[in-house]
């Protein structure tokens, strides 16, 4: 049999949530540096949207690399019923020991899927976009302890104390 066409379909779906950037990781002091006015104890909220990629072969029969109404579904159960409308930080316990930072809201919203989807392997991408400016992308991949990516600051730039926190000490600005 002839390789057959691989295609990504992507799925897109939106939600609100509110949540407070801290670490417990952090004291608090260092969590006002680090997070900004991001770290305001009573929380802030976005209007996420979340895109969901597929990549797989596609099916000759059907002409799809997987029923959208399939997907549809998977994304209702592990995005919608568990973050839409939610305080991230109390309502989801994922976030209980762990910042609600995007990076982290991609990585559960993977982990989610991954447990439900019929043929998770098919899963591609996750990206999320926090604000009109900002998104996040997460395909799965892990890094290995001990290769460390040295990036150089931008001259007249404050450095923060970890550079995956750096993303989100703009999340709310337009900037």
């Amino acid at each position: 049999m002839p390789p057959r066409p691989l295609a990504y379909l992507t799925r897109k779906e939106c939600f609100s949530a509110c949540h407070r950037l801290h670490s417990p990781f952090l004291n608090d002091e260092d969590n006002r540096q680090v997070y900004g006015k991001c770290n305001n104890p009573n929380g802030h909220g976005h209007n996420y949207t979340v895109e969901v990629t597929v990549r797989g072969p596609v099916d000759p029969k059907t002409g799809m690399v997987i029923n959208i109404t399939d997907l549809k579904e998977y994304m209702d159960h592990a995005i919608m019923k568990k973050l839409d409308h939610l305080n991230l930080d109390k309502d989801v316990p994922y976030f209980k020991n762990l910042p609600s930072t995007t990076e982290n809201v991609a990585i559960f919203i993977w982990d989610s899927l991954k447990l439900i989807m019929k043929l998770p392997e098919l899963l591609y991408e996750i990206k999320i976009y926090e604000t009109d400016k900002n998104s996040v992308v997460y395909r799965g991949e892990k890094h290995e302890a001990g290769h460390h990516h040295h990036q150089e600051a931008p001259k007249n730039v404050r450095p923060t104390a970890s550079s995956e926190t750096s993303s989100n000490l703009s999340s709310d600005s337009d900037s």
